[in-house]
């Protein structure tokens, strides 16, 4: 009977499966739902589109760049807008994505929402602002075995501006398999004052599409679409505290930007710890820039430490994790903010260890890298 009972559940299953994809082919070549109207941040602009794409779709189109790190297939949760009207109910996959103040705020993942009606929106003003850009490759840098340090030269006339610590989209276009163009999030390595190029670190991801292109097909003199700036993380001005930053692997690039920026501007009143972590000395890079940076601004200091250091030991450096290299430079945090970047594993550990240890955890910045 507990045989028969569950084979019918997995008929049923199919056949539910199966009829959503029929509606999904009926949908995409038979519904027609005209023009429809996006009204944007009340009146602010008002986009006239074809409906049936998504929203994320349907904003990109007309060069209102909403970030996705996932090419919209609402496995990222980065797209976020607030659908005032017109969005429809909120579905299962975004669920994991949005928390109840989300919810409650009619925040959605634009591109799980589909344009049928006219909408009312409203986005982050600074998106409006966002722009594309067709940059050349004008170097690639072997900087460990894994990361490559990209520099990307925007065209004649043009200059990006933005903060230290926030990042761009670079695209992968179709190639191998892959039948359409690709987008993933990268910090940016170089400071605001460099506004006529991008530098960016990428980490070699296994399997990983935009990656795998930047590794194995990108060289010096290709032309590289980008577009930016994005994000939130940078340093906050309001306050005198100490500055704790902690990062690991390619989680070293917008920290880069940060002290770089802070030296150009002379913030130098603020002292500055930048615990960054490694698993051997293989897995180092720019220990001498930092190395000289500390050198030259009493305020800058840089300790690198590696978790699994290799027979060739750790070359000077501090052993361990990094949450504990932290906590033996400090007992408590009274008067300190953090700023961590890495991945979401890194992030949370950090995290926890700082508020366990009296951190204030609205005085914690983080960017996580998935």
């Amino acid at each position: 009977m507990g045989t028969e009972i569950l084979t019918a559940l997995a008929v049923l299953s199919a056949l539910s499966g199966g009829l959503a994809v029929l509606l999904l082919i009926a949908e995409h070549f038979f519904a027609d739902y005209g023009d429809c109207a996006i009204d944007i941040n009340g009146g602010n602009r008002v986009l006239t589109v074809r409906g049936g794409a998504s929203l994320l779709r349907s904003l990109n189109n007309e060069k209102i760049l909403v970030p996705s790190a996932c090419g919209g297939r609402g496995s990222c949760g980065v797209c976020k807008v607030t659908v005032l009207d017109g969005g429809g109910p909120v579905l299962p996959t975004e669920l994991p994505y949005l928390n109840p103040a989300e919810l409650k705020a009619n925040v959605r993942l634009s591109c799980q929402v589909k344009v049928r009606r006219n909408l009312r929106i409203r986005i982050p003003e600074e998106i409006l602002s966002v722009r594309q850009y067709a940059t050349t490759v004008e170097k690639i840098t072997d900087l460990t075995h894994d990361i490559k340090g990209m520099l990307f030269r925007l065209p004649p006339g043009e200059t990006i501006s933005f903060r230290a610590g926030q990042y761009v989209q670079l695209q992968a276009p179709a190639y191998g398999d892959l039948t359409e163009p690709v987008w993933r999030a990268y910090s940016m390595s170089s400071t605001p004052v460099e506004h006529s190029a991008v530098e960016l670190c990428v980490r070699l991801v296994p399997n990983g599409i935009l990656t795998t292109y930047v590794f194995n097909h990108m060289k010096e003199g290709d032309t590289a679409l980008l577009n930016g700036p994005y994000g939130d993380f940078f340093l906050r001005e309001d306050s005198d505290r100490e500055i704790i930053c902690i990062a690991g692997g390619s989680g070293l690039a917008p920290i880069k930007s940060i002290v770089l920026d802070m030296v150009a501007r002379k913030v130098t009143h603020r002292k500055t710890r930048f615990f960054f972590g490694a698993r051997t000395l293989s897995d180092l890079y720019y220990t001498d820039l930092f190395g000289q940076i500390q050198k030259e601004n009493d305020f800058f200091e840089f300790i690198p430490a590696l978790s699994a250091p290799d027979e060739r030991g750790t070359g000077g450096y501090e052993k361990g994790l990094i949450t504990d290299v932290v906590f033996r430079h400090y007992e408590k945090f009274d008067n300190h903010e953090a700023y961590l970047c890495g991945s979401p594993g890194m992030i949370d550990a950090c995290i926890a260890a700082l508020t366990k240890k009296g951190m204030p955890e609205n005085l914690i910045f983080y960017d996580k890298f998935s």
